[in-house]
């Protein structure tokens, strides 16, 4: 599967954007989907991801509340939707899938996920 992530750009502290990631080859429901960032100077971050079957979410203490996953499966993207944002979301934003997570905490780990796009940046000003 190949990953297009979309939807960066600059916004004011509190704003929201949206994020998109664009899926081609296989289609979302056939992996474990997730959303990564990597703040400057950082490593790279679990942010969200979503199941398989897309009946569970699973979020980032630090933007739980603020951001949410989801996916479309007529346009066979997924989405983060991410409001009130801080200076501190300010990262590039990563897409990634993969069909090794089971339990909660493999959603978090990045070695389950074999596919990645490129990333889309996001810049939060204060």
């Amino acid at each position: 599967v190949q990953l297009q992530a979309s939807g960066g750009g600059l916004v004011q502290a509190g704003g929201s954007l949206r994020l998109s990631c664009a899926a081609s080859g296989r289609t979302v429901s056939s992996y474990a989907m997730s959303w990564w960032r990597r703040r400057p100077r950082n490593e790279r971050e679990f942010v969200a991801a979503i199941n398989w079957s897309g009946g569970s979410e699973y979020y980032a203490a630090s933007v739980k509340g603020r951001f949410t996953i989801s996916r479309d499966t007529t346009k066979n993207t997924i989405n983060l939707q991410s409001d009130s944002l801080l200076p501190e979301d300010t990262a590039v934003y990563y897409c990634a899938a993969g069909i090794r997570p089971v339990y909660a905490s493999d959603y978090e780990n990045r070695f389950n996920y074999d596919y990645w796009g490129r990333g889309t940046l996001v810049t939060v000003s204060s």
